[in-house]
C-alpha cells in the first residue's frame, strides 16, 4: 500500500473517535502508517433545520467522498446509518466492522425511563423514525428538534432545554459515556435505524488493492444483517424525510441460524398515525439473499391496505 493511508472523517468529538479506531485497526492488522484528515461537512455546518428539509444525511458524506474524488484521502469512515443506500458512481463500502450495540438510549438527568416522563414532558429528537415511534407509545409527550453533535445535545439536556433526548447507544458507549444511559430501548420498543450501530468503511470503486486489503476486516453477520436492513429502506425510497426503522437479528432457532428482520414505518405528515409494521425471517448466507430479505419486508410494508400517503413520493 502506498503510505501513508489517509482517512477523510468529519472532525466531532465521535466521529474522530471512529476514525481513530479505524486507524488503530489497520496499523495493527497490517501495519501501515496511517494518518487522518479532519473535514467539516455540510451536516456539521447546518444545525438551524432538519435534515430531511436540507438534504438529508449524505451532508455529512460529500465532502468526504470529493477528498477521496481528488485523492487528499483513501478511505473515509462513517457511521452506517448516516450513509445514503446508494452511493454515487465510482464509490463503495469496502467493508463494515462489527457491530456496536445498536439501541437507542434514553438520556434523562430526572428520570429513569420514558414511562416515568409526566404527561407533557419535553423529548429531544430530530429523527422522524425515533418521533413516529415515540408517538405511538406516549402520545401526550412534546418532543422537539434537537440537532448538532453528541456533545452538543447533551449540553442542550443538561441546561434544561428538555427532559429527556434519545440518542444511538453505540455513540455514548464509543465515547466512555454510558453512565449518561438511564435506560436502552429494546427494538420492542424502540426499533433502530438500518445500520446503526454499525462502521462503514467507503473508497473508490478502482482502489483495488485497498478494497481487497479492507474486505479482510469485514464482519460477515454485521455485513448481511445490514445489507438486509439497508435493502428496506432502498425499496422504498428512504431518506430522512421518511420515518423507517428496520433492524435484523440473528437467532438460532429449530431451522438453524436465521435473520429476523423488523420493519416499522410511520407517516410523514401525521407522527400520530398508526405505524405500519412487518417481520420476515430466512436462512440468509450471501448478499444475495439478505437483500432478498429486505425485499420481502418492504413488499409486506407496501402490501399493506393502510400505505396510501405513508410513501413520499
Amino acid at each position: 500500500m502506498q503510505q501513508p493511508v489517509i482517512i477523510a472523517t468529519r472532525e466531532s468529538r465521535l466521529a474522530l473517535w471512529q476514525a481513530e479506531h479505524v486507524r488503530d485497526l489497520l496499523a495493527a492488522r497490517f501495519g501501515w502508517r496511517v494518518e487522518l484528515l479532519g473535514m467539516t461537512t455540510r451536516g456539521d455546518q447546518i444545525l438551524d433545520r432538519a435534515l430531511s428539509k436540507v438534504g438529508g444525511k449524505g451532508l455529512f458524506v460529500k465532502e468526504l467522498e470529493t477528498a477521496l474524488e481528488d485523492g487528499r484521502a483513501h478511505l473515509a469512515v462513517h457511521s452506517l446509518k448516516d450513509v445514503p443506500m446508494d452511493l454515487p458512481a465510482g464509490f463503495e463500502l469496502a467493508t463494515v466492522l462489527e457491530r456496536e450495540d445498536p439501541r437507542d438510549a434514553f438520556v434523562s438527568p430526572r428520570y429513569a425511563g420514558l414511562e416515568q416522563l409526566p404527561q407533557g414532558a419535553r423529548v429531544g429528537t430530530s429523527s422522524l423514525r425515533r418521533l413516529v415511534q415515540l408517538g405511538a407509545r406516549r402520545p401526550d409527550l412534546v418532543v422537539e428538534p434537537l440537532r448538532g453533535n453528541l456533545d452538543t445535545r447533551l449540553r442542550k439536556l443538561d441546561e434544561g432545554q428538555y427532559d429527556a433526548i434519545v440518542l444511538a447507544a453505540a455513540g455514548l458507549k464509543r465515547l466512555g459515556l454510558a453512565q449518561r444511559i438511564r435506560s436502552l430501548f429494546e427494538p420492542e420498543a424502540m426499533l433502530p435505524c438500518a445500520g446503526q450501530g454499525a462502521l462503514g468503511i467507503e473508497v473508490r470503486s478502482d482502489a483495488h488493492e485497498l478494497r481487497a486489503a479492507l474486505a479482510t476486516l469485514t464482519h460477515r453477520p454485521t455485513w448481511l444483517a445490514v445489507q438486509a436492513e439497508r435493502a428496506v429502506s432502498r425499496a422504498l425510497g428512504g431518506s430522512c424525510s421518511m420515518p423507517l426503522a428496520v433492524h435484523a437479528q440473528w437467532y438460532d432457532g429449530p431451522q438453524g441460524e436465521r435473520l429476523v428482520l423488523q420493519a416499522r414505518l410511520g407517516h410523514p405528515q401525521q407522527p400520530l398515525a398508526p405505524l405500519l409494521v412487518s417481520r420476515v425471517e430466512a436462512a440468509v448466507a450471501d448478499d444475495d439473499s439478505a437483500r432478498a430479505l429486505g425485499a420481502e419486508a418492504a413488499a409486506a410494508l407496501r402490501a399493506d391496505p393502510a400505505v396510501s400517503g405513508y410513501l413520499v413520493s
